[in-house]
């Protein structure tokens, strides 16, 4: 239960790290979820999201609309939708740059742990080499250095829509 709700409480945390704008914030993780795992089918997003199937595909038919993910049948199972990022998408994300996550840990510490952010970023950063593919060496890598893998110096919230 420990480990369920301190994911919960770190996707909280990036959700408020990340640039407010017109878009709807689960539009935001479809979309990132899109580019960490290009060529995924609407059911695996939906797994990975934790959103419902119908909030997905609608999610990803905007995004296909606006030109940001392409959409092709699954050639092993034609019914199934495949979803993967444009070069716009990445055109996009390298635009908007990264969503520095220092402050958005700073708010969430209490008053007496205020010193400790240093300590917390570098946990996470331990966290996500050890646990996450997509992260490289230097950090929490942000989606404007694209899913190939190009590391940022600088910790960072995911960002790309």
């Amino acid at each position: 239960m420990q480990l369920f709700l301190l994911g919960r409480r770190l996707m909280q945390i990036a959700e408020t790290a990340l640039p407010q704008g017109k878009v709807a914030a689960s539009l935001r993780l479809v979309l990132i979820d899109i580019a960490y795992h290009p060529g995924s089918s609407i059911s695996e997003i939906t797994e990975r999201t934790g959103f419902p199937q119908s909030l997905v595909s609608m999610s990803v038919a905007k995004l296909r609309d606006l030109g940001i993910v392409a959409t092709e049948p699954d050639p092993a199972d034609r019914r199934r939708t495949l979803a993967r990022p444009t070069s716009r998408m990445e055109e996009r994300g390298r635009q908007r740059g990264s969503a520095p996550i220092e402050a958005a840990i700073a708010r969430q510490l209490e008053p007496e742990h205020e010193d400790r952010v240093d300590e917390a970023l570098a946990a996470l950063d331990v966290l996500a080499r050890l646990l996450t593919p997509e992260v490289t060496a230097e950090g929490i890598r942000s989606a404007g250095d694209g899913p190939a893998g190009r590391g940022s110096q600088r910790r960072s919230a995911t960002a790309g829509t």
